[in-house]
């Protein structure tokens, strides 16, 4: 069962998780997850737990708990929509500059003294 971990210290480290949900049963993996460009932690991370029955239980008593001065949410994690943020994606016809050809005529540019 993979459970999400929200809310916590920035000091905290995948040790301290696998710690603290290693009281309710066998953990496969704890990961806090951290920013890539600051390396410190963005407040949230995963456990793995091998048991549903024990991974339950750990959300059951500790979503809503204190820890390290702050309150938790402990919740099954979902999994990742595909594709990031939604909606329909605009054809790629035109737009922007020099998008589609409006004028019409000769569209080769430069000056033509035929023209003046």
């Amino acid at each position: 069962m993979n459970i999400f971990i929200a809310g916590l210290s920035y000091s905290i480290t995948d040790a301290d998780l696998n710690d603290l949900f290693g009281e309710y049963g066998e953990i496969a993996s704890a990961k806090v997850i951290m920013d890539r460009e600051t390396g410190r932690s963005k407040g949230y991370g995963f456990v793995e737990m091998n048991d549903e029955a024990s991974g339950q239980k750990a959300i059951d008593e500790l979503n809503g708990a204190e820890y390290d001065g702050r309150t938790i949410s402990v919740s099954v994690a979902r999994p990742r929509t595909e594709g990031g943020a939604g909606g329909p994606r605009r054809s790629n016809s035109g737009g922007g500059f020099g998008g589609g050809n409006r004028r019409g005529g000769n569209s080769g540019g430069g000056f033509n003294r035929e023209r003046y």
